[in-house]
């Protein structure tokens, strides 16, 4: 009687176990880009000759092999003000800044790396509200010109986390978007139009609220992706996750909420290099947090939004002279032996894709 009293539990317990879930499903990489501050700390304020801007940053176009070690660069920032009035200065041109020029864009798209201008940056928050304050949609018709002139995509950074000026945004995408519609293929450059948030929902709230319900839907999409930044320092690979998921996962307890992302509308950032000594993101992709945060990465699934598991990509911070403090990545500096053989080991394309759009 034991005997089967003991099989007979041992067959409910089978028939009332939860299934094992099924093995995540592992998503390819599609981003794989580096923001870019060039020469001068990210003001781009004098022209340079292709062949002295080569020697500072062969790495990104040739990881050892001839191939790119990246496949999106983010040139690092345009000043909205100076946009919006097509300033002509010492640094900058018709709103431009001056070492933003064709032949630089060319430099990486000849070799199918994706350029993008960055409008913003910590440094010109008080620029972006005043001139969305001014005139927002002719912010949105500048910057699509800019961006159909150089064949560029426009990257917004607008850092604004006390109280951002929503409704002027929403008039500068507007205007961008009546003259460059949304394109799914990803074939025409300029009408690729994306947007900074936070490493997580506990920064930039109001902005990435307003971008993830309105902006980044995979039904309804406005934006292309949104790149979730670097922090105030490189995050261990446990706290860099955690920040990525809470985008996914949302913030319910918030008043009003912050809805869930879906992982195919952004990427995850990390510092390549900061402050005095190379970073292994650079160096020593064995040791990096772009292998070691790899497989959430290419497997997160979605939790309220999107259906197709793993984040678009990884994003770094920065290329060639970032601050005034610590060093780049120029030689002897160079990383080839972190991002680009990242590029090898995920099998990045080059071109890049068209995004998935779920």
């Amino acid at each position: 009687m034991r005997r089967i009293l003991a099989a007979l539990a041992l067959i409910v317990a089978v028939l009332v176990a939860p299934a094992r879930p099924a093995a995540a499903a592992v998503t390819p990489l599609q981003i794989y880009g580096a923001w870019h501050c060039g020469n001068d700390f990210c003001t781009w304020g004098a022209v340079r000759t292709v062949a002295e801007f080569d020697s500072q940053n062969h790495w990104l176009v040739d990881r050892g092999d001839g191939r790119p070690s990246v496949n999106v660069v983010v040139l690092s920032f345009v000043d909205p003000l100076k946009l919006l009035h097509l300033s002509d200065d010492a640094t900058t041109v018709a709103g431009v800044p001056r070492g933003m020029t064709p032949d630089i864009v060319g430099y990486f798209s000849g070799r199918g790396v994706r350029v993008m201008l960055s409008i913003g940056g910590i440094t010109y928050t008080g620029a972006w509200n005043s001139a969305l304050t001014e005139n927002a949609a002719q912010l949105g018709r500048n910057a699509a010109a800019v961006a159909q002139r150089l064949r560029v995509g426009i990257e917004i950074d607008y850092e604004e986390g006390t109280s951002p000026n929503l409704a002027g945004l929403q008039a500068f995408i507007d205007a961008y978007r009546a003259a460059l519609p949304y394109d799914a293929t990803g074939a025409n450059p300029a009408a690729r139009l994306t947007i900074d948030v936070a490493a997580g929902d506990r920064y930039l709230i109001a902005l990435n609220r307003k971008a993830t319900a309105d902006w980044l839907r995979t039904d309804q999409p406005v934006l292309d992706y949104a790149n979730a930044m670097v922090p105030a320092r490189q995050p261990s690979a446990s706290a860099a996750v955690a920040s990525w998921q809470e985008h996914i996962d949302g913030k319910s307890n918030y008043a009003p909420p912050v809805p869930p992302l879906a992982p195919a509308k952004f990427t995850g950032a990390l510092f390549v290099a900061n402050g005095g000594k190379a970073l292994p993101e650079c160096t020593n992709f064995a040791s990096s947090l772009q292998k070691s945060t790899g497989t959430f990465v290419q497997s997160a699934a979605p939790n309220g939004a999107g259906t197709t598991a793993g984040l678009l990509g990884y994003m770094f911070w920065a290329a060639e002279r970032p601050s005034t403090r610590g060093i780049g990545t120029v030689p002897p500096n160079t990383c080839e032996g972190g991002i680009g053989a990242g590029a090898t080991a995920y099998q990045i394309q080059i071109p890049m894709p068209a995004l998935r759009q779920s």
